[in-house]
């Protein structure tokens, strides 16, 4: 092929020696290459744009600002990445259940476009809000978040981690993160603030009970226990258990065995779940998704299917339908033994990430 002199430069075959595609030989030559092929931009369709080193991004994309590169990417339902403790991990800690923000932002990035509005109604210690800041400077642009926090240290420590972050920030000479709006109180009541057809993206990890009650009595093994999210003193660390775990929980003081018997058995969690995703659904944009991480967990020799259950019940109350469920697997995450040698246990290294979209009103 010749170049003409009316086409574009980029849209020049360029071969090796062999007569093969020459790709390193492209890029030297500032030409975009996509899947392998010179991409000619001259033949690109009205509603499509090549970006630089990242793709083809096509106007008519309504979910994110990914290229269609990308979106083959983030279409894996495995995210098998150990997202590393940065973004003051050891602060942040505190929290038994707290989230990677980059994880967040990963899936902020995913789900939703520069400018939209992003809702955590389980801000915890803020790894939502962190990753919507992210996005400013790590993906296509700045999401605004709203978290919803019951309990005012967690709300301490996202404004703490905001604050030493920034100055980190500083110091290397890169621009603050912006901060983010934390609202205290219950979701439940908060949620009544949020105009409707306004939140473009729900992203949250879901307690898995009042969690915020029990620390404030129970010793710090027993608030260790809860932090892991187990639905009774008979339940073992990491989300998994057997008949014997956990036994040390049971003869806990009195103050935390009235806590311990106070929990909400599954089926009262599921329901409370359900009805307030059945209100959060409100504030949700039609085009919008809801984004749930769920760990499943292994109690009482058997395997408690938590997101599965959890998808149940909210899909049969709130107006979601799921359409995908992503797992992220920390391949880092430590291994543990239980059972041996008696019985197979899993240990737990991955969460579920329920993704539900509006129900079509039609």
């Amino acid at each position: 092929m010749t170049d003409d002199g009316d086409r574009h430069r980029q849209s020049r075959l360029v071969t090796d020696d062999d007569g093969e595609f020459d790709a390193d030989r492209a890029r030297d030559e500032s030409l975009p290459v996509e899947d392998g092929e010179v991409i000619d931009t001259d033949e690109l369709a009205d509603h499509q744009r090549y970006v630089e080193g990242r793709g083809i991004y096509d106007e008519r994309n309504r979910v994110n600002d990914l290229t269609g590169k990308e979106w083959k990417f983030a279409t894996k339902s495995v995210i098998a990445e150990s997202y590393p403790p940065d973004v003051q991990h050891d602060l942040r800690s505190e929290h038994g259940g707290q989230k990677p923000p980059r994880l967040c932002a990963d899936l902020i990035g995913r789900f939703s476009k520069a400018g939209d509005t992003v809702l955590d109604p389980f801000a915890g210690v803020g790894g939502t809000l962190l990753g919507a800041s992210f996005c400013e400077h790590e993906h296509s642009g700045l999401r605004e978040a709203i978290g919803f926090e019951r309990t005012e240290r967690w709300i301490e420590v996202y404004e703490e981690t905001l604050e030493r972050e920034n100055e980190e920030r500083l110091a290397r000479g890169e621009p603050p993160l912006a901060e983010q709006d934390v609202r205290h109180g219950d979701c439940a009541e908060l949620i009544a603030d949020v105009p409707a057809d306004s939140v473009d993206l729900l992203l949250t990890d879901v307690p898995y009970w009042h969690m915020d009650e029990l620390e404030q009595t129970r010793n710090e093994r027993a608030t260790r226990e809860s932090k892991l999210g187990s639905f009774d003193a008979n339940d073992g660390s990491d989300g998994t258990a057997d008949s014997d775990a956990g036994s040390e929980a049971a003869t806990e003081t009195d103050a935390g065995d009235a806590d311990v018997a106070a929990t909400p058995s599954k089926a009262d969690w599921l329901a409370d779940m359900a009805e307030k995703f059945d209100r959060f659904s409100e504030a949700l944009a039609p085009d919008g998704h809801v984004v749930v991480f769920i760990g499943d967990m292994y109690r009482e020799r058997s395997y408690e299917f938590l997101s599965a259950d959890l998808a149940r019940a909210i899909e049969s109350t709130a107006p979601l339908s799921l359409v995908a469920n992503l797992i992220w697997y920390d391949p880092t995450k430590d291994l543990h033994v239980y059972g041996y040698p008696f019985s197979f246990v899993p240990s737990m290294v991955h969460q579920n990430v329920l993704v539900f979209r509006p129900e079509d009103p039609a």
